[in-house]
């Protein structure tokens, strides 16, 4: 006997009914949505509940996974792929992470940077790659020492120098010295940063860009000082450092100058650019 009152308004969930449900579709790899500002790329990556999107150029934008996307001029709400979900492990630089193996011998071929904490930076992101390519990465402690080590480790085919200098501009010192020893067996490559600190993206640390430092004043005790963080000797700066570095996860967390200019070296001294 049919109910001459009707359903129960009641019964089920009533807050739902006439209300559109937006459709999910997974983030895999080459999909092609749009954002509301008119931002179109295609998914590259989806790491930790973000999803990369490459734009037309290379230019890759990270947003979190969730609403607010448009698959075919529609509402979508991105998801992680099953893939995804299901563990395959990448390393901090975006790599596929290599199964587990034996400690592999160092090449001869080197990275060299110019200070300690390009070294750590390095090691930070791409440390597990270099370790599974045996790359050893050193530091100059300073450009003006290039020339000198150079001549002692006489780069050829099977033992290639691929170099990282900070603030490598027209004109500078760093671009006279790095002519001077670039060759078949030497790259040297660079970013135009005063210091490796500037190549991590500034809202890792809760503020809107690297502060300007004026002239005449040591650039990192000026960063400090403008943060109000405590600048009154080494210790200061080095605690300044560790708390820099600490906000790095991985390569997200870094300006595509810096990695870009790091993977060409990868790359050169582990021939994989041939």
């Amino acid at each position: 006997m049919s109910d001459p009152y009707g359903e129960d308004v009641l019964a089920g969930d009533w807050r739902a009914r006439g209300r559109r449900r937006i459709p999910e579709a997974e983030a895999a790899a080459g999909l092609v949505v749009e954002l509301p500002d008119g931002f179109v790329g295609a998914v590259v990556r989806v790491e930790k509940g973000n999803v990369g999107l490459e734009a037309r150029g290379g230019r890759v934008r990270w947003f979190p996974l969730g609403g607010g996307f448009l698959l075919d001029g529609e509402p979508v709400v991105l998801v992680a792929p099953k893939a995804a979900a299901s563990g395959r492990a990448y390393t901090a630089s975006g790599s596929r992470a290599a199964a587990p193996q034996r400690a592999r011998v160092a090449r001869a071929s080197r990275i060299y940077v110019e200070g300690r904490h390009d070294a750590e930076l390095v090691e930070r992101v791409w440390g597990a790659d270099l370790r599974a390519e045996g790359v050893v990465v050193e530091y100059l402690e300073g450009v003006d020492h290039l020339p000198a080590v150079l001549a002692e480790l006489r780069p050829g085919p099977d033992a290639r120098l691929g170099v990282l200098v900070d603030h490598l501009v027209p004109g500078s010192k760093e671009s006279r010295i790095a002519a001077q020893v670039a060759g078949e067996h030497v790259l040297v490559v660079g970013h135009p940063y005063i210091d490796v600190w500037q190549a991590v993206r500034p809202e890792r640390l809760g503020i809107r860009a690297w502060p300007e430092v004026p002239r005449g004043v040591e650039w990192k005790h000026g960063v400090c000082e403008a943060l109000g963080w405590p600048h009154e000797d080494q210790a200061d700066i080095a605690a300044a450092w560790q708390r820099i570095l600490g906000a790095v996860r991985s390569y997200t967390d870094l300006e595509p100058s810096l990695l870009a200019r790091v993977e060409q070296l990868i790359d050169f001294v582990t021939g994989s650019d041939l």
